[in-house]
């Protein structure tokens, strides 16, 4: 109830920030750990909503911005949106499909051959749908693009990011978007192969199971690179229930006659986009990892979100099907 009235009030938490502080506001007052004008930033899901303005507020304090997107001409406008803001402001665009295997591997080869340093991975882009679809790997889409994309984009990048870390001697971050729903998972509805093929479909339960998904990876990265000593930090966040694509597309989640009501208690964009920003930006961030945020904050995630051995199981099952999956598709 505490918590309730903090986020309605907008009360800030111990890091001088809360659920309506924005993006600009956050990443403004952040005399960041470095000069921003150093950093490299990959941010998917970036032609709209949070992303959007993720990378718009990135961009406008001098962070290089790639945006991997599978709408180029959505990307296009976006950059264009960005440079009339900002003259200044350096965006890479380049193709994506996040439920695709092939596509992201071909993503970070393209990305890694530009020879560009990479501080900062803001696994953001994320899906819900109502009808049971599958990619192209006949994975659910919802749980390949929302987690298995990212778990691919991460594992091949995280050498880059090491390696960054290390010669520049600035502490690369990694945040992973997840949502407080995530806590609707119970144990044993999170079961890996009806994740990727479900006998009985529901749009809600797939959405969480993937945002679950998303702080488990974070959790079991943090170990990983704990025992390797690099100077990488992985974190995952709630931006809150947010006025975007994603809630209209929640027909089951928030039914039409609660809408108007619920409207009043979502955050903006910007209200949105400012968790990642603090996480990717703060110094007060500075070597927190395997954490979960809510409202620029450090919260609490379920007792399951929270399980080791969870982590690093769901973490080898989904190493050995990427694995699988990608050594069976003949070479472009």
């Amino acid at each position: 109830m505490k918590e309730t009235l903090r986020y309605l009030a907008g009360i800030a938490g111990p890091s001088g920030y809360g659920s309506k502080s924005t993006a600009e506001q956050v990443a403004d007052n952040c005399s960041c750990w470095v000069d921003p004008h150093h950093l490299t930033a990959i941010i998917t899901g970036a032609t709209s909503g949070i992303g959007a303005e993720t990378a718009r507020v990135l961009a406008r304090r001098g962070v290089r911005v790639v945006i991997p997107a599978r709408d180029l001409k959505k990307a296009v406008e976006l950059k264009e949106g960005i440079l009339k803001e900002n003259p200044n402001a350096e965006i890479i665009l380049s193709e994506i499909d996040l439920s695709s295997l092939a596509s992201v591997k071909r993503f970070c080869a393209e990305f890694l051959a530009l020879g560009q340093p990479l501080n900062i991975l803001i696994n953001n882009a994320g899906i819900f749908s109502q009808n049971l679809e599958f990619s192209e790997d006949k994975i659910e889409m919802t749980f390949a693009t929302n987690y298995l994309g990212h778990y691919l984009l991460t594992e091949l990048l995280l050498e880059k990011m090491i390696e960054t870390a290390e010669q520049t001697g600035i502490q690369g971050r990694i945040i992973n978007l997840s949502s407080v729903i995530h806590s609707w998972v119970k144990r044993d509805c999170f079961c890996f192969s009806q994740m990727l093929n479900p006998k009985k479909y529901n749009g809600t339960r797939a959405y969480a199971q993937s945002k679950l998904a998303n702080i488990l990876h974070a959790k079991e990265i943090t170990r990983q690179l704990k025992a390797k000593n690099a100077k990488v930090t992985i974190n995952a966040v709630h931006p809150g229930i947010v006025k975007t694509g994603i809630i209209r597309a929640h027909k089951g989640f928030i039914t039409d006659s609660l809408f108007f009501i619920a409207s009043k208690l979502l955050k903006s964009t910007s209200q949105g986009a400012s968790t990642s920003c603090y996480v990717a930006l703060s110094p007060q961030a500075e070597g927190i990892s395997g954490k979960y945020f809510a409202d620029c904050n450090e919260s609490s995630c379920s007792a399951l979100a929270s399980d080791e051995s969870e982590a690093q199981r769901l973490w080898r099952q989904t190493r050995a099907l990427i694995h699988r999956r990608l050594q069976h598709q003949t070479p472009s």
